[in-house]
């Protein structure tokens, strides 16, 4: 049976990846790779938006899909699940870069001194250039993809013996499994690009598939809601105090017990609160669940495009800017997703879509 509120965790939590992606453009922190700065503030107070949001948006999504493989793989064979995720999931993130992402990666690039050096190179050398910067939030796939693999041949030795044992997860386990949480932060971190954090983002998703996806552990989670909101808040606001002002993207920030904490708890109020209140389906939410994967996987252009030439040269005001790049972000995605999803053989590329796309949401 599909669960409504994992659909709705997943295209809520997209909408919060972009507005967090415009903060993140024109952050004041000195996280490089963006526009940054636009207004004349000493101190953009604003911007503790990404340090409430940062540590659980991937974290949270990491465990949907760590259940979803599991609801999946009730139905359907190992090498059905294996061809379905290299599909949905390595097909766009390696092949949909040349086929479109190198576009993003070109916006990329004049965010960067890579611009320069693109005037000096072989064209060609330049296109590898546009399509290696162009992965950006694909990262997130490229790594979900590896993890799923891994899966099949964790299901192979474990044999479900695992899965059951984690159905009797009490309260108690529940809050101590922060530590390993925790601890697989620390280690299988690349050392430049941030964001491939392969133990924290791995045991996330592992956490989902052998624990939340037990219907008896949900239940606990319904329960004490509040208790986890509480820790939620707790952490949350002690992290916003503590690190407000510091990269919060990176070491050693992203190391800490309080990151790790505010993310993990997030991530099970998340999914507690959702579950008791948010299980439910109508045209809307039905609406944006359909196209949560084409505003992911296409939000950060319009965003690109608005700080690159109207907000960096100071065209507009930057209120203006943070709105019309929010405004693009949805208007260019959703179209891009509409008009790429029809078009036979290019969705299969840029979004995994084989045939009927109407297939792709069942």
């Amino acid at each position: 049976m599909r669960k409504k509120y994992l659909d709705n965790i997943r295209w809520m939590t997209v909408v919060v990846v972009l507005f967090y992606h415009v903060f993140y453009m024109y952050n004041a922190e000195g996280i490089q790779g963006v526009v940054g700065k636009i207004t004349n503030l000493d101190v953009q107070y604003y911007d503790v938006f990404q340090y409430a949001v940062y540590p659980w948006i991937m974290p949270i999504l990491f465990i949907v899909s760590g259940i979803c493989s599991r609801l999946y793989l009730e139905k359907h064979t190992g090498k059905e699940f294996a061809r379905s995720r290299t599909r949905k999931l390595l097909v766009p993130s390696t092949i949909g870069l040349f086929a479109f992402q190198f576009i993003q990666g070109y916006l990329n690039t004049r965010n960067s001194d890579a611009v320069n050096l693109m005037q000096t190179v072989p064209a060609p050398i330049a296109y590898i250039i546009m399509v290696l910067s162009g992965i950006g939030v694909l990262w997130y796939i490229q790594i979900l993809w590896l993890f799923s693999m891994l899966l099949l041949l964790v299901r192979l030795i474990d044999k479900d013996r695992l899965w059951k044992l984690c159905g009797k997860t009490n309260l108690i386990v529940i809050i101590l499994l922060l530590i390993p949480v925790w601890a697989a932060g620390l280690i299988l971190n690349t050392p430049i690009i941030c964001v491939y954090r392969f133990g924290f983002y791995g045991i996330l998703f592992f956490l989902g598939y052998f624990v939340f996806s037990h219907d008896e552990v949900i239940e606990k989670l319904k329960k004490y809601f509040p208790l986890f909101m509480g820790l939620t808040l707790a952490t949350g606001i002690a992290f916003c105090i503590i690190f407000f002002g510091a990269n919060y993207a990176d070491k050693p920030v992203n190391r800490t017990p309080l990151f790790a904490g505010f993310a993990y708890f997030m991530s099970l109020a998340i999914l507690g609160g959702m579950a008791k209140f948010g299980d439910f389906e109508n045209a809307f939410t039905k609406w944006m669940s359909k196209r949560s994967f084409g505003l992911y996987v296409f939000h950060y252009l319009g965003i690109c495009v608005v700080a690159i030439y109207l907000a960096k040269p100071g065209l507009i005001h930057p209120v203006l800017a943070y709105i019309l790049s929010a405004v693009a972000s949805f208007v260019i995605a959703y179209l891009l997703y509409e008009i790429i999803s029809r078009i036979p053989v290019y969705r299969w590329m840029v979004l995994g879509i084989k045939k009927d796309k109407k297939e792709e949401t069942k």
